[in-house]
């Protein structure tokens, strides 16, 4: 799946920002779903409606909320929800390598927001901004704009969520969270140009469905750690060639 692809050197903040809106908006469809099932699902756990329009604007970070309030209802101690949330969003430290490159000139004030609002969507949209070879001084803006696209969607889909989601009977179990897993197919498929890749994505799938069973989620960071180790050592024995 492609992302916008536009921009001269002649860019400016605000035509990068609106750009970054426009090629994160499919991605932002994906995840309307999502928001409002999570939104659904933590009014019916017991949280207040402040506690969890908090959560999306605070935490914004949408499995990782699932799980929270799963754990939560169970009656899961704070400390073991923190490090069960921690684990899951470890995935975020390999793609803030990646982003680092190219905003490592800016200010703590843009750094901060830009690593705050950096989610998967986010990340694919403005990586491929990143890679393109124009000169252009304000890319950090176009990741602003799809960051916050993205961020102001899910808040507004939580609150739907919360607010009328208790109106439509069994609405988890539409199967509309598969939008998401379609999303996340979709922003994989256009990196999958080499072996080490490849075979990184199916070693942490097959992964995934063998460990579905774990709790608190142990089977997704498993799997992740089995597809960085697999792309790691078929990238190593490639330079060794």
């Amino acid at each position: 799946m492609s992302t916008g692809r536009v921009r001269s050197v002649s860019s400016t903040p605000f035509s990068e920002f609106l750009s970054g809106c426009r090629g994160i908006f499919p991605l932002v469809v994906g995840a309307i779903p999502f928001g409002i099932i999570y939104g659904t699902l933590a009014a019916s756990s017991g949280l207040s409606l402040a506690g969890t329009l908090a959560m999306s604007a605070f935490v914004f970070a949408g499995s990782s909320q699932f799980i929270a309030i799963g754990l939560l209802a169970s009656g899961t101690v704070v400390p073991l929800i923190i490090l069960t949330t921690f684990f899951v969003n470890l995935r975020h430290l390999l793609y803030s390598i990646s982003i680092v490159p190219h905003v490592q000139q800016l200010s703590q004030s843009w750094k901060l927001p830009l690593g705050f609002l950096l989610t998967d969507e986010a990340f694919v949209t403005a990586i491929d901004r990143y890679n393109q070879p124009d000169s252009s001084p304000y890319k950090h803006w176009y990741q602003l704009g799809a960051s916050t696209f993205m961020y102001l969607n899910w808040i507004l889909c939580t609150w739907i969520g919360v607010t009328i989601g208790h109106q439509i009977s069994n609405a988890a179990e539409w199967g509309l969270d598969f939008a998401m897993s379609a999303t996340f197919i979709g922003m994989i498929i256009p990196y999958l140009k080499s072996r080490s890749m490849l075979l990184s994505v199916v070693s942490a799938g097959i992964m995934a469905l063998l460990m579905y069973e774990l709790p608190h989620q142990l089977g997704l960071i498993l799997a992740t750690l089995t597809g960085i180790f697999v792309g790691a050592f078929i990238e190593r024995l490639n330079s060794r060639r």
